[in-house]
């Protein structure tokens, strides 16, 4: 059997869509189709219901999605395990990072990491933590930065970032001329928070339940920082975001205030426990243990 026939049939499946797989996989949806069925004419099995509009898989395509998984991972894999068997510092690293953890420090770890190891390739693949965890946890992705806490039964953890949140309003909001502010201030404010796939949005939502003693009203929910920053400015609503983020906001419009018993952003980079670790895996491992005990330099923040 072809590989490229499962690597389409995943793609198919992980992008929801025929057209939106074609465009990701840099090949035509005529092509994708042909891959679909001949697959399908392999297996003698239906892959996907053709009679909805979404995209749903049959209990065969389940099971074949599951397995394909495996097979590509086990390929990949094999191939690693070649190149650190002749000592080849090369490959590519999947790196899972939420949004706003890319936004600070995947241009820093990029800068930093790639022209000192140019055969190493660095993929970044962005979701919510939650979703990132999943992905190493299946064996998609090599490593995750994501908030912690995480089960530590499942993954191997480093601690990188230790910071306070702050809260950020508009320059005109009433607020804005305090230089600190409790959470029970904030009761009766407005939220705009990163939506449920997010480890920030249940960070949030619980700190305002056991500290301040109150559900906070959310007015937006999203996936992307800027446009929690977009709507900050707009006067739709306030948030709370790790202190470090305010060097990438409009500082004309948006300011930060200091939380009282404020909650931490904690970060750490997890692998997957009792996984093969690659060399060029290791190889990042190493350079961002170093690199975020030595501590990120805030001018490389501010860039």
């Amino acid at each position: 059997m072809d590989l490229k026939l499962l690597e389409h049939f995943i793609s198919v499946v992980q992008y929801g869509s025929f057209s939106r797989a074609a465009q990701q996989s840099f090949v035509s949806q005529p092509t994708l189709s042909k891959s679909i069925k001949k697959l399908e004419e392999q297996l003698q099995v239906i892959l996907f219901e053709r009679s909805t509009r979404k995209l749903r898989l049959t209990d065969a395509g389940e099971l074949v999605y599951e397995q394909s998984l495996k097979i590509i991972g086990s390929t990949n894999e094999l191939f690693t395990l070649i190149d650190d068997f002749i000592e080849k510092p090369s490959g590519t690293v999947n790196i899972g990072i939420p949004p706003l953890i890319g936004t600070l420090f995947f241009p820093i770890i990029a800068k930093n990491f790639v022209p000192k190891h140019p055969n190493i390739s660095l993929q970044l693949v962005e979701h919510g933590a939650k979703k990132i965890e999943y992905l190493v946890d299946d064996g998609q992705i090599d490593l995750g930065i994501v908030v912690l806490p995480v089960n530590e039964k499942l993954f191997s953890v480093t601690q990188i970032v230790h910071e306070p949140f702050k809260c950020f309003v508009h320059v005109e909001h009433p607020f804005a001329s305090k230089t600190k502010i409790t959470i029970h201030e904030l009761k009766n404010e407005s939220f705009i928070l990163f939506n449920s796939e997010f480890a920030l949005h249940h960070l949030i939502i619980n700190y305002c339940e056991n500290l301040g003693k109150f559900h906070p009203k959310i007015a937006f929910e999203t996936s992307q920082w800027d446009v929690i920053a977009e709507l900050v400015a707009a006067q739709v609503g306030m948030t709370l975001l790790p202190e470090s983020i305010y060097k990438k906001m409009d500082t004309r419009t948006i300011t930060s205030i200091e939380l009282i018993d404020a909650p931490m952003w904690q970060l750490g980079v997890i692998t997957k426990k009792d996984r093969y670790t690659s060399y060029a895996l290791q190889t990042l491992l190493h350079f961002l243990q170093k690199q975020f005990s030595d501590g990120v330099d805030k001018k490389e923040l501010k860039e």
